[in-house]
């Protein structure tokens, strides 16, 4: 199975190397079909509906994991349920602990290059 890099957002441009969705169907589904490095989740999505939480819950029940998962959501209640359902997830032994989880928002606009260091340095 090939390994791929995520980036879920629907407003920012994916770092260099990783896959941009917009939607929670279209990641959901490369998580199904690929072994995922590195899955880094937005919450506010186009659909208010079906956001980046519901994406960590439908994850959760069907045990759909990435090796690396980054929560870099500018939404920072929303950012901090998703984080602490996946750390939760862990604790409840239904995500293995070798999952890297990390909370790094991203601002929408003018983010520096520095800010995507997290995403070279890891890769």
């Amino acid at each position: 199975m090939e390994t791929i890099s995520v980036f879920l957002d629907d407003y920012r441009q994916a770092p260099e190397g990783y896959v941009l969705v917009e939607t929670i169907d279209q990641c959901k589904s490369l998580l199904q079909d690929f072994n995922i490095e590195h899955l880094s989740l937005d919450h506010d999505l186009v659909s208010k509906q079906r956001n980046g939480l519901m994406l960590v819950q439908m994850m959760v029940k069907e045990s759909l994991y990435a090796n690396r998962i980054t929560i870099h959501s500018a939404n920072a209640p929303a950012g901090k349920a998703m984080y602490f359902s996946l750390l939760q997830a862990q604790k409840d032994t239904h995500m293995p602990q070798s999952v890297n989880l990390s909370l790094r928002p991203l601002p929408l606009k003018n983010y520096s290059r520095i800010s995507l260091q997290y995403y070279d340095d890891n890769k």
